[in-house]
């Protein structure tokens, strides 16, 4: 049956240390970027989304926006994709 299973993605959440964080704006309003979710797509590429809340605080929506090209995000993304493989393989123990 593992066989028969389609899978679309996986995914995992990090959090993006302080001195990377950045802010950005959506609708006029600012949103400072604390999580990244990076997802292992079926075809071998990772794909992430940078996630915020409004740097005003309060119970805003926890809003997505694209992960700026920078080396040192680039760098954490794969870390963390190496970091979660390595997890899910003593995870799941020997054969």
């Amino acid at each position: 049956m593992s066989s028969d299973l389609e899978i679309s993605a996986l995914a995992i959440n990090v959090t993006i240390p302080e001195a990377l964080r950045w802010t950005d704006t959506r609708r006029g309003e600012a949103y400072t970027l604390t999580t990244l979710n990076v997802r292992l797509l079926p075809d071998g590429h990772l794909a992430a989304k940078a996630y915020g809340r409004p740097v005003a605080g309060g119970r805003g929506a926890y809003v997505s926006f694209p992960v700026p090209t920078h080396p040192e995000l680039a760098e954490l993304i794969i870390d963390a994709a190496g970091r979660a493989g390595a997890l899910w393989t003593a995870h799941r123990g020997p054969n």
